[in-house]
């Protein structure tokens, strides 16, 4: 169900990309309450706006997703779109849903491109678990080879609009990002995609990328349970990539810092996806850390290599260096609420795994 309710714009209190953050004055609540919009939905806001809310996330206390949604702007609705090209739906179904021109269907500029593509002529493809290794996957990519062009293919298990992301904002704006793409549900990247296949395909043929990055968006579902968790995924993306013949990548999770026993060292979320959702060959990056914690990593990538009937081929990386990489990076790195300094082994394991895509990407 979703909980509805009624207020008044009260201020603009952030934007970026197509997103608006305001303070909304909402009835039997004591203070504003923060509001994200979506400019390409709902429409631009301005103060005096009275304005309908989902409020499920604040109710919850949600973490990533903890601010009201702005459904409509009920006395002054966006104007009539103009007829235009596409008729892929996504948000499919919902109030919301909406129609967006696929970069794989007939109507696309690129149709001809992707028609009969299944070939990534070996472009390294770089699975995450969480969307907040994007921007240390990218660091330890540049700090090895800053001249090889990266796209990143946003699935649709975390936030489903690729505007929500500050990371994303971020990190075009400083150009360490070639382009986005939004496959399944999830939309707002530059171009967008039936599924995780032709939003590879896209990424090699359209974008001309020498290296991808496939995670969800923002945020992620976890239930504690063994299978219920949102980066399964990462397995699917490494399945995808090797049939389309690219060097599946799997990057870990990993922490140091994280106080639930399932994730810490390398995550529960990486082993179960890579050995058991995972069904091909790919590439385990191990980042080589220090002491106690690092045997703890090397020793859970041997059982994870064990587990996958040695489809998994361990490669060790060094790390060193890749801290003052990672503090160069153009965005904040924050995972589960932890920066740098309080988790690095988290951005390290990532990084690790964009400096051995470095490696294996392409020499012209």
């Amino acid at each position: 169900m979703i909980t509805w309710r009624e207020g008044i714009v009260v201020g603009v209190d952030a934007r970026w990309g197509q997103v608006q953050q305001v303070l909304v004055e909402v009835t039997g609540v004591d203070v504003p309450v923060r509001a994200l919009a979506y400019l390409d939905v709902v429409g631009e806001l301005v103060e005096g706006d009275r304005v309908l809310l989902n409020t499920n996330a604040i109710d919850r206390q949600l973490g990533t997703g903890g601010a009201a949604m702005v459904v409509a702007i009920p006395d002054r609705l966006p104007p009539v779109p103009q007829p235009s090209p596409g008729h892929i739906v996504k948000a499919r179904y919902t109030p919301l849903q909406m129609m967006v021109l696929g970069v794989d269907e007939q109507e696309s500029p690129h149709y001809e491109a992707l028609q009969d593509a299944g070939d990534l002529a070996g472009m390294p493809v770089v699975t995450a678990d969480l969307h907040s290794a994007l921007p240390a996957v990218l660091a330890g990519l540049r700090e090895y080879r800053p001249q090889l062009k990266a796209a990143y293919v946003m699935t649709d298990g975390g936030a489903l609009p690729a505007s929500f992301s500050r990371t994303l904002d971020g990190l075009r704006e400083a150009g360490w990002l070639a382009g986005v793409v939004t496959v399944g549900q999830a939309f707002g990247g530059d171009l967008e995609a039936v599924n995780v296949h032709t939003g590879l395909l896209a990424a090699r043929l359209v974008l001309d990328a020498d290296v991808a990055i496939v995670s969800q968006g923002p945020g992620n579902l976890g239930t504690g349970t063994r299978w219920g968790f949102s980066g399964t995924s990462a397995g699917e993306a490494l399945n995808a990539a090797h049939i389309l013949g690219g060097r599946a990548v799997a990057g870990l999770r990993v922490s140091q810092a994280d106080a639930r026993e399932r994730h810490l060292g390398i995550s529960h979320h990486s082993r179960t996806a890579y050995t058991r959702v995972a069904l091909v060959s790919a590439e385990l990056p191990v980042p080589q850390l220090p002491g106690d914690f690092g045997a703890k990593v090397s020793a859970q990538a041997d059982d994870m290599v064990t587990a996958s009937q040695q489809r998994l081929t361990r490669i060790d990386v060094r790390v060193d260096g890749l801290l003052d990489a990672l503090r160069e990076s153009p965005v904040p790195l924050r995972t589960m609420g932890r920066d740098l300094d309080a988790d690095p082994a988290s951005f390290l394991a990532a990084a690790a795994s964009g400096r051995h895509a470095a490696m294996i990407g392409p020499t012209d």
